[in-house]
């Protein structure tokens, strides 16, 4: 069995109140604990990624906040307390502070954290 304590995730991404931590945590999946600021939207940080969007599907829980998911599809409003599946093609918006814990296939979510922190540097 594996488990993953937030504070032993490495810090992959950071600045400007956004942080991701994330790690291998078994199998083919990667934890991430992620904290957004109230205000920050991740749009720009995506740009150049196919749908200008992160491709890589999500299963979490809003711990903390208020987020709003842009998709082709619409916008949808997820409440702190609440378990998701982002499929591909989402950008997130906080609308309050947030944070959250998701699993994510490691090889899709590998080349989003790197554009991610390509565009950050």
């Amino acid at each position: 069995m594996t488990a993953a304590n937030r504070d032993d995730v490495p810090v992959v991404i950071e600045g400007g109140g956004v942080e991701l931590r994330t790690k291998p945590i078994g199998g083919d999946l990667s934890v991430g604990f992620i904290r957004l600021p109230k205000g920050a939207h991740m749009g720009p940080a995506m740009q150049g990624l196919p749908g200008d969007a992160c491709q890589c599907p999500h299963w979490g829980y809003l711990i903390k906040g208020r987020l709003t998911m842009h998709t082709p599809a619409g916008d949808d409003v997820y409440e702190a307390g609440q378990a998701y599946y982002w499929g591909p093609g989402h950008v997130p918006e906080a609308l309050e502070d947030s944070e959250f814990v998701e699993f994510s296939p490691t090889e899709d979510f590998r080349p989003v954290v790197d554009h991610i922190k390509s565009q950050m540097s």
